[in-house]
């Protein structure tokens, strides 16, 4: 079975800045790190690599030193990586982006499942995943929990949501994106980090996937930031309770119901 799981880089601070002409966040000169999200779908694929076979690669787009994310996930058990990089994939929201991930999946050939995180901490849309399913028109399950059961023509999972869970399975090849429930992903090892370090990560361009050009980058990206604005304060109040302890604790009630937390 092959597996790919798109990986991306984001800001490793609570401190990025928004680009007041694109509306994007300033990547430049701050530390970058995986996406947290995307470590629990590295993991979802070595564990099903393990149990049946098969090769993981791990696929990211972005600038030359997303190159690092793509060794992380080699440390834990990847097989091999690919990076998207060209000036051509600049701006690419996430229509854009899951088109041109689509393609170099496409690209890379008998893929039999796409596994990635729920949503990419710096964005918060996770659309990229189901994107990539819409591109290649193949089905999809999002916020997976547990994979039930797998083997070389199908997908049983327990998706999670807002009343519990549920149990669906899917054709393959299919897309996946799955919640950080569904395992404790692996430390690296000293092994790992050398194999990585020695493996050589190819740089595909946009002509490498064969993909549009008017498809690609801002021009290809339908949607637009007209306007952001930081997040409000949250309101904060202290209270101190003081006195017998049935009092307190009447306060207690009394201060949690006017706030409607209990």
């Amino acid at each position: 079975m092959r597996i790919v799981v798109c990986v991306k880089q984001v800001p490793g601070t609570h401190d990025a800045k928004i680009d007041p002409e694109t509306k994007r966040i300033i990547r430049e000169g701050i530390k970058v790190v995986i996406n947290p999200f995307d470590t629990y779908a590295i993991e979802a694929a070595v564990q099903i690599k393990e149990e049946i076979g098969g090769e993981v690669i791990v696929l990211s787009m972005g600038p030359s030193r997303a190159i690092t994310v793509l060794r992380e996930g080699i440390t834990v058990g990847a097989d091999r990586g690919i990076l998207l990089s060209d000036r051509a994939f600049g701006g690419s929201d996430t229509w854009a982006t899951s088109y041109a991930l689509s393609r170099a999946i496409e690209t890379i050939g008998d893929v039999d499942l796409v596994i990635c995180g729920k949503q990419a901490i710096d964005g918060d849309t996770a659309q990229v995943g189901p994107g990539i399913a819409a591109h290649l028109s193949w089905p999809q399950a999002t916020y997976v929990m547990d994979i039930a059961d797998i083997n070389s023509g199908s997908l049983t999972a327990r998706r999670m949501h807002e009343d519990g869970w549920d149990l669906c399975a899917v054709k393959l090849p299919a897309v996946i994106t799955v919640v950080k429930d569904i395992n404790q992903p692996r430390v690296p090892t000293l092994k790992g980090r050398l194999a990585a370090e020695k493996q050589e990560i190819p740089i595909w361009k946009a002509a490498d996937i064969g993909a549009d050009p008017e498809r690609l980058g801002l021009n290809g990206s339908p949607t637009r930031v007209v306007k952001t604005n930081p997040p409000q304060g949250r309101m904060k109040k202290s209270v101190v309770l003081d006195g017998p302890v049935e009092q307190s604790v009447r306060r207690l009630v009394q201060e949690l119901r006017q706030r409607s937390l209990v």
